[in-house]
């Protein structure tokens, strides 16, 4: 397997975990690590046999977002900036728009780019010493990391605009209220519940998943009629499956189910 200087990648059993791995730093985005996510992240698209992943932090912090030293060093011109970006959205939007699950794990700080890449999964777990910023504000610059499309979507307007204007610093439970984080659990459950998950999605069916989350994705810019043509052709191509043939079967015949949610972690 490959050795990486800023990330960890770790497969089991078809479930891929991604560590970013600059604790001393909390895992800021800085160049290198961008450019081995994209690699990472490319190696597991096309890797059949992978059917999850997991995104999660070292030392204690998910990601404290863009290294503002590495920003301060030097002039960045308007077309540096743009490319800067693009070289990001390069992957971020591909991870966006994955047909597999991906689960996001937050232990800490998940600050400005850091804050858009935990929302990027499709179920995301914290632990009570999450922290959700967006902290653009204080330095000038305005949310990326996807925060613009998928935050008012999460939370709504009003409590966006709050986030973004006011640049504060959300705990976990707020999170959790406001529909940000699906589950609080302790830190030294947060990856074993975060695979467990994973691997729960990663074995249901891989159409009826990669359907859903494309049509969940055009809801919010379609009007019902079009989410109902989208429901019939994508419910054909479901019920086309191998999958749904073998679900049926086991109802049918009172045998265990082929999808069974991992029970939840005990709260501290």
């Amino acid at each position: 397997m490959t050795t990486y200087q800023t990330i960890r990648l770790d497969i089991l059993e078809g479930v891929a975990t991604l560590t970013l791995n600059r604790p001393e730093r909390k895992n800021a985005l800085e160049l290198s690590m961008r450019e081995e996510i994209a690699a990472v992240l490319a190696l597991v698209r096309d890797t059949d046999n992978i059917t999850a992943l997991v995104l999660t932090g070292a030392g204690g912090a998910f990601c404290s977002g863009g290294d503002i030293r590495a920003m301060a060093a030097g002039q960045i011109t308007a077309e540096a900036g743009r490319a800067r970006m693009r070289a990001v959205h390069s992957w971020l939007r591909p991870l966006m728009e994955f047909e597999r699950p991906v689960v996001t794990a937050v232990d800490g700080p998940a600050y400005g780019a850091g804050f858009g890449l935990a929302l990027v999964g499709d179920f995301i777990i914290a632990t009570p010493q999450a922290r959700f910023c967006a902290s653009f504000m204080r330095v000038g610059l305005i949310p990326d990391g996807g925060l613009l499309y998928t935050l008012p979507r999460m939370i709504g307007l009003q409590r966006a605009k709050e986030l973004f204007y006011s640049a504060r610093e959300i705990d976990a439970a707020t999170a959790r209220e406001w529909g940000i984080v699906n589950e609080i659990v302790a830190p030294e459950s947060l990856l074993h519940r975060a695979r467990a998950i994973a691997a729960c999605l990663g074995n249901a069916s891989a159409s009826a998943f990669g359907l859903i989350k494309s049509a969940l994705a055009r809801t919010f810019e379609s009007d019902f009629a079009t989410m109902l043509e989208v429901e019939a052709a994508a419910q054909g191509i479901a019920f086309s499956s191998e999958y749904h043939r073998d679900a049926a079967q086991c109802f049918v015949q009172k045998r265990d189910p082929l999808f069974r949610w991992p029970e939840p972690v005990p709260p501290e």
